[in-house]
């Protein structure tokens, strides 16, 4: 486990609930949060706006389905839930009384009295940023959260948010979430990272395996075809990016393991990551994840990964 703030402490992997209420119904969903819980994990990440997307579904969905889940195994404090407010299609946006709105929707959705990590999901440049950083604190302070994220923030906001929130007493931000994985590092390791650095903000990098990309699934531009997460995969796929597949498949090979733990293991010892965030379908998907935790990478191995990803061209 590893401390991030508040007294809140996480597994090495964050299981990622955008699947929930989408492409695993509530059984399938059930079925992986108890194999999560099971294999030690403890800490899982989800949104209000999950899954809005989706043909049939308004919002809420993966909360409702976690929700369902605490009720039914009556686990409430054996696990750390993080939620995002800002783009719930009824609660979009970062205005005070969106915040407080959306947060108490969130809480009836999770049957939960409290969220532990509340996440500003992504800025809202049309809210001055002192108006949210009080509503977040307001939450705090009335018990409802435990901490606070920032996702998709740049460097400067992230460092103006905590500005404003230490010359007005307010609860500081504790955690940042950004896109970062083996195929997208650019943006993060030169404007995110020196800040997390510096505040000491625990780094909980989302998209961990490239929405599966970094799985070895996709080899030829004919697997991309069809499907949503396919899709989403598709903006990752490069010959440099296949380049780090290869790699990915060697180093898994030397370990007996499977190119996602590898991608893990790579990104859960990045200096300041504290869990990577990625989700699973199914059972057998979440154990090729949860195999990174017994993974130790050489340090040829992770030379190898970073040079072949550094290739890899910005975008």
């Amino acid at each position: 486990m590893t401390a991030i703030g508040n007294g809140i402490e996480v597994s090495p992997l964050a299981l990622g609930g955008s699947t929930f209420g989408w492409t695993s119904d509530a059984t399938a969903s059930r079925q992986v949060l108890d194999g999560f819980l099971h294999a030690g994990g403890n800490y899982i990440d989800t949104a209000d706006s999950y899954s809005s997307w989706a043909p049939g579904n308004s919002g809420g969905e993966s909360e409702t389905v976690i929700g369902g889940w605490l009720s039914a195994r009556g686990n409430r404090d054996r696990v750390v839930i993080g939620t995002k407010v800002s783009r719930h299609p009824e609660f979009p946006g970062l205005s005070a009384a969106n915040v407080a709105a959306a947060a108490d929707a969130s809480l009836k959705r999770l049957g939960t009295d409290y969220i532990d990590l509340y996440w500003a999901h992504f800025d809202d440049p049309d809210v001055p940023l002192q108006e949210t950083a009080e509503a977040f604190d307001a939450l705090v302070r009335a018990g409802k959260v435990r901490a606070i994220g920032v996702s998709n923030y740049t460097g400067e906001r992230i460092r103006e948010w905590i500005t404003i929130a230490r010359r007005e007493g307010h609860a500081v931000p504790v955690a940042v979430q950004p896109l970062y994985n083996l195929v997208k590092r650019e943006a993060y390791e030169r404007d995110i990272a020196p800040v997390a650095a510096a505040e000491n903000l625990a780094v909980l990098p989302y998209q961990a395996l490239a929405s599966g990309f970094l799985t070895g699934k996709y080899r030829a531009e004919s697997d991309l075809a069809g499907g949503v997460r396919q899709y989403m995969a598709r903006g990752f796929y490069s010959e440099a990016g296949l380049a780090v597949v290869g790699v990915l498949e060697d180093v898994a090979r030397e370990h007996g393991s499977n190119p996602a733990a590898v991608a893990l293991a790579w990104l859960r010892g990045r200096p300041g990551v504290a869990a990577p965030i990625a989700s699973a379908r199914t059972l057998d998907q979440l154990a090729s994840m949860m195999a990174f935790t017994r993974l130790q990478l050489t340090a040829d191995q992770r030379s190898a990964l970073d040079e072949v990803s550094a290739r890899v061209p910005r975008g």
